[in-house]
């Protein structure tokens, strides 16, 4: 019988309890050798100080610590690191690819809730549902407001979708369920055929953002894709058509935001923003035509137990000599979220 190598879990307390139930313990034992602990969120800790030298693989996740040359030098037998969450950004370094360590991300299954409450936000702003459900709290006995908020409906709209990334893709997906809708698609590395075959056109943002009743934001966060929807941006936008944004808070110039929401001309959908939270003077808060949640779209709670399956089973093929599925190399760092 083949020799199971050392593995840790390496996250914070909150993310292992909802990410790691008996069932993917279970899972693991099978694969690995787990110490004793076999979870840690600081590698300074003491109880594991033994452990680490044989340790070969890392399962990490939310609250993982940046694996420098002094993380990595107390791993000396580390070969690979699944992680079981989306971005790898915050703990990835040099050293790590220098080494020829293996790392693997979550972000194609993180990629499913995000695009599920993309589309249900899309769908809600075709009826102007959330800025509607804002608006009654003030008029309560008068519903004479509906007609102040453009037409009504999803049928034949225009959906812009800036970013054909793991979840841009899926979105353009799931609109497709909507009656006569056009997609479009505005993504400087994007293949004009890969945007085709799923359903939508690829387009400059100059294009997309006049033609939209939706622009929803799918795109990494680089120094070129800072502030991308500023001031002219959103002055270019439709009456009455909604910015959706999901993806980082740096992609939207929030000072920019705040003015053209505050006229009422457009609307805006915010699970992340810059600063994030927002200071509690921002204007965006108080405009019935801004709805703002604390970053809940990615996998929340049993939802992330889909990213540490998706770990295992990569554990699962590097183990047997398979091709994965989910590797992150050193040059996909420029184009990922």
């Amino acid at each position: 019988m083949p020799r199971k190598p050392t593995a840790l879990l390496l996250m914070n307390s909150s993310t292992m309890k909802d990410q790691f139930d008996a069932i993917r313990m279970g899972r693991l034992a099978g694969l690995v050798e787990l110490g004793a602990p076999a979870w840690t969120d600081s590698l300074a800790d003491p109880e594991i100080a033994s452990l680490l030298p044989d340790v070969e693989v890392l399962l990490t996740s939310w609250g993982v610590p940046r694996l420098d040359s002094e993380a990595l030098d107390r791993m000396p037998r580390l070969r690979a690191v699944f992680h079981c969450a989306g971005t790898v950004r915050s703990f990835v370094t040099d050293e790590l690819w220098q080494r020829g360590i293996l790392v693997t991300t979550g972000a194609e299954a993180n990629a499913i809730p995000v695009a599920e409450f993309t589309f249900a936000s899309i769908v809600l702003s075709g009826k102007k549902a959330q800025v509607l459900g804002n608006a009654s709290r003030i008029s309560r006995e008068d519903w004479s407001y509906v007609s102040a908020h453009g037409e009504l409906g999803n049928i034949g709209r225009t959906i812009g979708v800036v970013g054909f990334s793991r979840i841009g893709r899926r979105v353009v997906e799931l609109v497709r369920q909507l009656q006569d809708v056009t997609c479009l698609v505005a993504d400087p590395y994007a293949d004009p055929e890969a945007v085709a075959a799923a359903g939508a056109r690829l387009v400059t943002l100059e294009e997309l953002i006049p033609a939209s009743d939706v622009v929803t934001i799918h795109a990494p966060a680089l120094t070129e894709t800072r502030h991308m929807i500023g001031a002219a941006q959103l002055a270019a936008m439709k009456d009455h058509a909604t910015l959706i944004n999901t993806a980082r808070g740096s992609l939207v110039d929030t000072h920019a935001l705040e003015s053209a929401c505050a006229t009422g001309r457009i609307h805006a959908i915010l699970d992340v923003t810059e600063p994030e939270p927002l200071p509690a003077g921002s204007v965006l808060y108080d405009l019935p035509n801004v709805v703002i949640t604390p970053h809940i779209a990615g996998s929340l709670g049993t939802e992330t137990r889909r990213m540490s399956d998706v770990a295992i089973s990569e554990l699962e093929r590097y183990l047997a000599g398979k091709d994965l599925t989910a590797e992150v190399l050193a040059e996909h760092l420029d184009l990922i979220a």
